[in-house]
């Protein structure tokens, strides 16, 4: 019977949308996630360590971990750039090993990874939109550690954090388009500042000011905004340079 000091444990789902709100970027929350998936598929004669690996289009692959063994684990695949994670990325597909000793898939990777205690492998992919792809993976101690009950655990918790996953990217996406923006303004601003003190000094139309800040560009090979910096910062007496620009 029910006490009121009985407590019910959150659903996966809900917990994981708590740690996106809670989460200050991407980075963190992978790291969150890892260390929940440990704590949801480990039982307790049966410890799992957990990592997860995000690859979005135009950046590199993110990887978290609930602790320094997956972390390990991780970058042995990273170094021969194949094993069990990189394999269900690439195939979108669960990748299950239940005994690295017999295992003939990624060789170098095997070798690697069998002369310390890790014996089970199981990697999950996390369903996501568009160009990212992720993977849950789990590692263990254990030979055949990850029976069929298991695996569907570990592909029921990939679903679950399916959806928090695609927020915590959507709120990245939309505070890297602000910052974009922020820096794109901040460039213009700085351009036609410089546009102006060379309007001013050469007595020039703005026109003619930008011709010559582009042709400097140019010329000396060095961003619009780099040497609009160089101008604005000339004319407010932060270096030595002359601020006459000529066509």
């Amino acid at each position: 019977m029910a006490t009121d000091t009985d407590t019910t444990e959150e659903p996966v789902g809900q917990r994981l949308g708590e740690l996106v709100l809670t989460s200050s970027h991407v980075e963190e929350f992978l790291h969150d996630l890892s260390v929940e998936a440990a704590k949801e598929l480990s039982s307790a004669g049966q410890q799992v360590s957990c990592s997860v690996t995000l690859v979005r289009r135009k950046k590199a692959a993110t990887v978290a971990s609930s602790d320094n063994r997956a972390r390990a684990m991780d970058e042995f695949q990273y170094t021969f750039q194949d094993g069990p994670c990189l394999s269900a990325l690439r195939q979108d597909t669960t990748i299950h090993v239940p005994d690295l000793r017999r295992e003939d898939r990624w060789p170098e990777y095997v070798a690697a990874v069998n002369e310390g205690t890790l014996k089970s492998v199981l990697a999950v992919p996390i369903p996501l939109d568009g160009n990212s792809r992720a993977a849950l993976n789990l590692y263990s101690d254990g030979q055949e550690a990850f029976d069929a009950g298991a695996v569907t655990a570990a592909e029921r918790f990939a679903r679950d954090a399916s959806t928090s996953l695609r927020l915590a990217l959507r709120i990245a996406q939309l505070t890297d388009a602000r910052d974009d923006l922020a820096t794109a303004m901040a460039s213009r601003t700085v351009i036609d500042l410089a546009a102006g003190a060379i309007m001013s000094q050469n007595r020039c139309s703005q026109e003619t000011a930008m011709e010559i800040l582009k042709s400097a560009s140019s010329t000396r090979n060095i961003k619009l905004r780099d040497v609009a910096a160089k101008v604005v910062a000339s004319v407010a007496g932060d270096t030595p340079v002359s601020t006459h620009f000529d066509a």
